[in-house]
């Protein structure tokens, strides 16, 4: 049996990261949530143009939702909708797992924090860590390790030769 040849993609999945949550905090466990989007959003998604290095997410009512995420219109999209790039948006979580990420923040004073944003097939799906926040020696303690391995690297790298 011939086995058919998956599709590679020109580019990554990867629509949007948010590296600075990963300096501000200890990320323990990720859960993969969809976003509740329209028409125009999916356009400007497919284009490139989402940041959501200023979101964050919270629960309301047992449903989980994104504040601060910007998703900029296209000049193409039509003129009868009006776009609002910062509204919020519902995530599309499991019953479970809601349950669970209400547990985690109300009892052991975690936060939850948008990491990335991506593809999977034709869905916008995002990942919502559960975080703690970091004092600042914790931060220079990371920023200090990163530093070393880059130095270890150049120095592995110049002893090759």
């Amino acid at each position: 049996m011939v086995k058919k040849n998956s599709k590679n993609k020109a580019g990554s999945n990867t629509i949007a990261q948010n590296k600075k949550a990963r300096h501000e905090f200890h990320i323990q466990d990720e859960i993969e949530a969809g976003i509740e989007l329209q028409g125009w959003e999916v356009k400007s998604l497919r284009s490139g143009k989402a940041n959501i290095a200023e979101s964050y997410v919270f629960l309301r009512d047992g449903q989980a939702y994104i504040s601060g995420m910007s998703i900029i219109p296209l000049n193409q999209a039509s003129t009868h909708i009006v776009a609002e790039p910062t509204r919020v948006r519902k995530l599309l979580m499991h019953r479970r797992e809601l349950d669970k990420l209400i547990g985690l923040v109300n009892r052991d004073g975690m936060t939850l924090v948008a990491t990335t944003m991506y593809w999977s097939r034709s869905w916008a799906k995002i990942k919502v860590g559960v975080a703690k926040g970091k004092k600042l020696h914790d931060k220079r303690a990371d920023l200090k390790e990163k530093d070393w391995a880059r130095d270890k690297a150049r120095i592995m790298k110049s002893n090759l030769r």
